[in-house]
């Protein structure tokens, strides 16, 4: 039943952004409802009324492959939210016995490589948790984390500071970007295991202390980033600007090496260069750790 609810949910939060201006339909004057009506969203994917409310409800069988796809193009969904949509679609019982890769354990020769990397380099899980980073990356991110050292889960998680801390909307200058990604890609997380109790835990903790959190879970977006810029507001350094990269392991499809990288000749590269003599100086500072809030949202 959790798997049907979630696929509803998903459904009518796709379907709520979509003016009926954009999909070829007068919009009118009494439309109660924001986005399109269920009869509208049936009748572009081809589908009975009766069948789409049945989805929306949380009271239908599993959608053919076929019905997903012409859902897919009613609501106008990008690859992501495909992806998203055909893994809600899966039955539980399937999804729940697929063994979930171990997230903690980091490869030595992983590890070699990140700290032979002289820009900030970090190994995460898919739980945003730093399971090692280069003495670089320690600086600039204030970890409580030895360097190049592999930690034990959630001893630094990059989510619960970006919500949990109140210095976060100052270090991250795109801060409203930064958080919605970020929710976007746990919600993503949650849906493919959705059996980890580490993650259902942390989801708990964001939505009982961050307000953000809870309103960027409430729409249901749903997003995934291998690459992009990053600007952050260093308190030593101001504001510094990377491109990152996150390059996957074949072995383990929750984790990603994360590297980012200043423009050559760039104030961010002479940054870099900076927090590496710090580094290779002095240990870093322990981090003001967040606070926890009590679990009781689900």
């Amino acid at each position: 039943m959790q798997d049907r609810s979630e696929l509803a949910g998903f459904l009518r939060s796709r379907r709520a952004r979509i003016t009926p201006e954009s999909a070829g339909i007068p919009g009118g004057t009494r439309r109660r409802v924001a986005g399109l009506r269920r009869d509208e969203v049936a009748r572009l994917a081809g589908i009975s009324v009766e069948y789409y409310q049945r989805l929306e409800q949380g009271r239908a069988g599993r959608p053919s492959p076929e019905v997903l796809d012409a859902l897919a193009r009613a609501l106008r969904l990008d690859e992501v939210e495909r992806d998203h949509l055909r893994t809600l679609a899966q039955p539980g019982r399937e999804r729940s016995r697929t063994p979930a890769p171990r997230t903690e354990t980091v490869r030595p020769e992983l590890v070699a490589m990140l700290n032979l990397v002289s820009t900030p380099a970090m190994v995460l899980n898919d739980r945003f948790d730093v399971l090692v980073a280069n003495a670089v990356a320690v600086r600039l991110f204030t970890l409580d984390i030895a360097p190049g050292a592999v930690v034990s889960p959630a001893r630094a998680n990059l989510a619960r500071h970006l919500f949990l801390n109140p210095g976060s909307r100052d270090f991250y200058v795109d801060y409203d970007q930064a958080a919605a990604v970020t929710a976007g890609q746990l919600r993503v997380t949650r849906a493919r295991y959705p059996t980890d109790t580490a993650l259902t835990e942390l989801i708990r903790e964001l939505g009982d202390g961050s307000e953000t959190f809870r309103a960027l879970w409430s729409a249901g977006d749903v997003d995934i980033r291998a690459h992009g810029a990053k600007n952050l507001r260093h308190p030593a350094l101001g504001t510094v600007t990377f491109a990152f990269e996150h390059f996957v392991p074949v072995d383990d499809a929750r984790q990603r090496l994360v590297v980012l990288v200043p423009v050559a000749g760039s104030a961010t590269e002479a940054a870099v260069q900076l927090l590496s003599t710090w580094a290779n100086a002095q240990p870093a500072a322990p981090a003001p750790r967040a606070p926890r809030a009590p679990s009781s949202v689900g």
